[in-house]
């Protein structure tokens, strides 16, 4: 989920309020018992100790879980520690605060936020055994890898409707996360700027080591995410550390053969961005970061290269070279899109006008313009903005993806969807006046999730294709087959270029023609 920038006094706010929280963890209350429901509440045993959830009709939740110790202070810029361990049971009944923001956008003004926050929430069926053996799902959430948080994905009603374990986890973000430095990659194994990507790795540790206490079964575990977070997963079929921890992948809204900044060139830009901070001897420029004011990291946000680094020992190679020679972490595959990615991407063109959609077009597409002007003519489309938002979204991750979908389907079984509502909500903040936002990018996850950045609430027809949705999705955890019973059959991609199109009202089904429909031909 990729959400807009705000407007520089709303940021500095914003980062203000979080530079405050950043050292409180108001999430887990210590190592307290747990009070209010008594012997209800499930208690289970996990590495470091006990720790009580919370019953709720139909499913259990264990909320704020730690999964690795608090990335403070000398765990700053370096890679995630194992957790501590306590005594007695160990309160799971609230959740964490979401990662220190570096474009606040992504979560709503009254979420908690703070530097300690490498948490999971796990849900669960009600009353799981132990030794139940259920499916287990993990959720990278998206944001950029700037903003955003795991607390959003309520992972209860998936977890009941499906008899699966859903977990949903918070990593390092920005520059906390994703800062390339010489002096930092010197002191980091496998090199610096991936603190948030070894943050996913370690969530998937804690899972091999503990999800069998919870009714889960190791061996059967999927990892899924959209927008930055299905670059997460498409990171994780490439890394060689990671193999083994997964055994299915779901990408949402994110191609895998996107490219990755080098290490090289982002610890160029981090010797920049050290530098407006204030970090200019190279002596003490580590211990320097590590104590830099959050609130100083956050406003030189664009000082740096974001996002994870490919070339250290980490992650050492592209997904198009390790599936090329058959190296990657090859696991079943369900990816897709939105209908129209761009109505929430690129909400900054809003009120382009009529000439306003011919200058940017021509200044973006150069030779190839005048056919992207005849490909999408605005008589074809509801507004400027929605014909520039649907030329971008068909350059960029609509046909995208399909090349990722035609490269790993050559080894792997793939499925691919495209949701497909043109009525479902936005996100909060970011409905257009006179402008369809429906299909936008974050649309499918209201259908998913029990999610609280959403415009409102998912309508009784929609609340139908979103119990088919995360079926499918628990089926495909549960087998590396999206079929369920009572749905459209979803055959793999295969040479007829199968797409499962989820709509709403019973009309979801099978098409062949998305390729076509989105002009692939054309732009790839």
């Amino acid at each position: 989920m990729r959400v807009r920038r705000v407007s520089l006094p709303r940021l500095a706010a914003l980062t203000a309020a979080a530079a405050a929280l950043v050292l409180t963890n108001t999430a887990s209350g210590g190592t307290a018992q747990a009070t209010g429901r008594g012997g209800a509440d499930p208690v289970v045993k996990v590495q470091s100790g006990l720790v009580r959830g919370a019953a709720e009709p139909g499913y259990d939740q264990f909320l704020g879980v730690p999964y690795a110790a608090p990335p403070v202070r000398e765990l700053r810029f370096a890679p995630p520690a194992t957790p501590a361990s306590w005594q007695g049971v160990r309160a799971a009944d609230r959740q964490a605060p979401a990662c220190l923001q570096f474009e606040p956008t992504g979560i709503r003004e009254e979420q908690a936020v703070s530097e300690d926050c490498l948490y999971l929430d796990l849900y669960r069926p009600s009353k799981a055994a132990k030794g139940a053996k259920l499916p287990v799902l993990v959720w990278f959430h998206g944001g950029g890898n700037t903003q955003g948080t795991g607390v959003i994905y309520g992972g209860g009603t998936p977890a009941a409707q499906t008899n699966t374990i859903v977990i949903s986890i918070n990593y390092r973000l920005g520059a906390l996360g994703f800062l390339a430095h010489p002096a930092l990659s010197a002191v980091t194994p496998g090199g610096s700027g991936n603190y948030g990507l070894m943050d996913q790795l370690a969530s998937l540790k804690w899972v091999r080591d503990n999800v069998a206490g919870f009714g889960g079964d190791p061996a059967n575990v999927t990892i899924y995410g959209q927008s930055a977070g299905g670059g997460g997963v498409c990171n994780m079929l490439t890394i060689p550390s990671a193999r083994g921890l997964f055994h299915r992948a779901i990408v949402q809204s994110s191609a895998c053969l996107n490219p990755r900044t080098t290490l090289a060139a982002g610890e160029q830009s981090g010797l920049r961005f050290a530098e407006a901070v204030g970090c200019t001897d190279a002596v003490t420029v580590v211990e320097c970061l590590r104590k830099a004011w959050p609130g100083r990291l956050v406003a030189n946000q664009a000082n740096y290269l974001g996002g994870p680094k490919m070339g250290g020992a980490l992650f050492p190679r592209s997904f198009a070279d390790v599936v090329a020679d058959g190296t990657w972490n090859a696991v079943p595959i369900m990816t897709g899109s939105t209908r129209s990615e761009n109505r929430l991407l690129s909400t900054a063109l809003a009120g382009i006008t009529p000439q306003g959609y011919v200058d940017r077009v021509n200044a973006t597409y150069g030779a190839k313009a005048a056919r992207v002007l005849e490909l999408y003519p605005l008589s074809g489309f509801k507004s400027p903005y929605d014909a520039i938002t649907q030329v971008q979204t068909d350059a960029g991750t609509a046909c995208r993806t399909e090349l990722t979908v035609r490269a790993a389907s050559a080894t792997v079984p793939v499925y691919r969807y495209e949701f497909n509502d043109p009525t479902s909500p936005t996100l909060y903040g970011f409905a257009i006046p006179g402008e369809d936002m429906s299909n936008g990018h974050s649309a499918e996850l209201a259908y998913l999730f029990d999610f609280t950045l959403g415009e409102r609430p998912l309508t009784a027809t929609q609340e139908r294709l979103s119990d088919q949705m995360m079926r499918y999705w628990g089926a495909f955890a549960r087998t590396g087959n999206p079929n369920h019973r009572g749905a459209p059959a979803w055959p793999t991609y295969g040479a007829a270029q199968n797409v499962m199109q989820l709509r709403t009202g019973g009309a979801s089904k099978v098409i062949t023609t998305l390729a076509a429909e989105h002009n692939c031909a054309f732009w790839l």
